[in-house]
């Protein structure tokens, strides 16, 4: 597949990498926002979302870039608590909570976080290489 304006380049593979990673850090950040929020029945508690990824390949060009092919709900189970002084509480004082780990989710924040700054570098990097180029006498 190539882009409109002809084959991919650093910038374009750059540019989906950055793309796809913001989707992730947006689904873990949607994750951290809903984690411990209650619900009155299981089906209705919160389930954690994931970004999907798949590769792209450029013919013309050669390179593989990562498109995003969707974002989906987890099919973990929501955590029954017992709170019976809980206003959303069933017959039997249980309410059910969102089944986010916390912590996996900020070590997802974190990766995805460095693989976006990897494509800032790279970019920067090939910036300054075309800026030296340019300046060659």
């Amino acid at each position: 597949m190539s882009s409109s304006t002809g084959p991919l380049n650093l910038f374009g593979v750059a540019q989906r990498g950055m793309s796809a990673q913001l989707v992730r850090m947006n689904a873990a950040a949607s994750n951290l926002a809903n984690a411990g929020s209650v619900s009155a029945t299981e089906e209705g508690a919160y389930k954690p979302i994931r970004a999907v990824f798949s590769e792209d390949l450029d013919r013309a060009s050669g390179l593989a870039t990562v498109s995003v092919s969707g974002v989906v709900r987890e099919k973990a189970a929501a955590v029954r608590q017992h709170d019976p002084d809980h206003p959303l509480a069933d017959p039997n004082g249980d309410v059910w909570t969102a089944p986010v780990d916390e912590n996996a989710e900020m070590v997802e924040m974190l990766e995805a976080s460095r693989q976006y700054q990897n494509m800032v570098e790279a970019l920067s990097t090939a910036k300054q290489l075309m800026l030296d180029t340019l300046r060659m006498k």
